[in-house]
């Protein structure tokens, strides 16, 4: 898992801020057969939850041989965790039962269920789901479903699961951003659906910070492709540039999610807050928009020099500026991941070097009004 302990101070000071902060990341695995070259031990996640003094929701990575044996590897760790973590079991609708493997795992331990739809190819108006659908509504259980890149739109069926199935939990990761162009206005009427953080862009977690209620919005880090504390931080500044409350901020951080565990019925936190916090700062604006070229090339490998040269560059907006301070923290940042080394840090070679620091930066040009340390 990538670097994050220079993080740690932002998160202490954010949460010092808010106080009472208890983190439940919704969305971490633990694996190490994933196509796609991540790896994660329990032994790694409970490291970085530790130095949170965190809990998560963890569940397999892509397993392409099948879940019966990872799913019990993953609720063996969430039994021997002392309580740090709840175990999901993912299920694969194309395999013999679903169902079956879903009462299994149920029985053994799990919380609740995981669905894929790009890993193994379905939509959520397969027919073997709705089974399982039936038995999340009975059981009040939470399924957390990937709604991010590589998927059609899958917002219409998540609608009328969640309406027919009042008692299940839907929770669309990486923001919904499959569907988040319209079904925040949705949302209010379907308040069993809900929506984790897990994902990269700033303008993206800003809409949903901003357009559905904060009782639907659940922190997570999507380790091991981000960090506990790297998704902790990215939470905590929208939610403190957005404007939320002290109670508001608690519930996105992870007392929502350890309801949503624990079968109980979750807490209505009020209604969304509307976008009229967010930035409008062109100098910072200028940095954002080159920061996030900068990302689009290292998603494919390549090394953008010239682009965060021009981010430097428009981080020089003269001592004395408002702005200066904030561009000060970014350049910091920059110059963390030019210094960084990615040897062990289990980021497949695919992608360059220090995304979560640039990642990090981005957030702080979208959050300009909360203080950095």
């Amino acid at each position: 898992m990538v670097a994050d302990s220079p993080i740690l101070p932002w998160y202490e000071a954010l949460s010092a801020q808010v106080g009472g902060v208890e983190p439940v990341d919704a969305h971490t695995h633990i694996g190490h057969n994933d196509p796609d070259g991540y790896r994660c031990s329990v032994e790694e996640l409970l490291e970085r939850l530790e130095q949170l003094h965190a809990r998560a929701i963890v569940f397999p990575m892509h397993e392409p041989d099948g879940y019966p044996q990872a799913n019990d590897m993953v609720i063996d760790a969430a039994a021997e965790s002392g309580g740090r973590l709840f175990a999901l079991c993912r299920l694969d609708p194309h395999a013999e039962d679903p169902l079956s493997e879903a009462e299994r795992a149920l029985e053994r331990g799990a919380r609740g269920i995981k669905l894929h739809p790009r890993a193994e190819a379905f939509a959520l108006d397969h027919a073997g789901l709705e089974p399982v659908f039936a038995l999340a509504d009975e059981r009040r259980l939470p399924i957390l479903c990937h709604a991010g890149r590589g998927i059609p739109a899958l917002g219409r069926d998540a609608l009328e699961v969640t309406g027919r199935h009042p008692g299940l939990r839907l929770i669309l990761a990486h923001a919904g951003i499959s569907d988040l162009a319209w079904i925040w206005r949705e949302a209010p009427s379907h308040p069993n659906l809900f929506f984790d953080t897990s994902w990269w862009s700033p303008a993206d977690l800003g809409a949903l910070f901003t357009l559905v209620p904060p009782g639907q919005v659940l922190m997570a880090s999507d380790a091991p492709y981000g960090t506990p504390a790297w998704g902790s931080v990215t939470a905590l500044r929208h939610t403190l540039q957005v404007g939320y409350s002290a109670e508001q901020i608690r519930s996105v951080m992870g007392a929502q999610a350890a309801r949503l565990v624990n079968g109980e019925e979750p807490l209505d936190m009020g209604p969304a807050l509307g976008d009229d916090r967010l930035p409008h700062d062109a100098l910072v604006e200028r940095v954002h928009s080159f920061l996030m070229n900068a990302l689009g090339q290292m998603f494919n490998g390549i090394e953008p020099t010239e682009t965060l040269a021009l981010a430097r560059l428009a981080c020089d907006v003269g001592e004395g500026a408002p702005q200066a301070p904030l561009c000060d923290a970014i350049l910091d940042l920059l110059d963390r991941r030019e210094a960084y080394s990615p040897d062990g840090d289990g980021r497949p070679s695919s992608f360059a070097k220090g995304i979560q620091f640039i990642v990090l930066a981005a957030t702080l040009a979208r959050t300009p009004d909360v203080p950095v340390p």
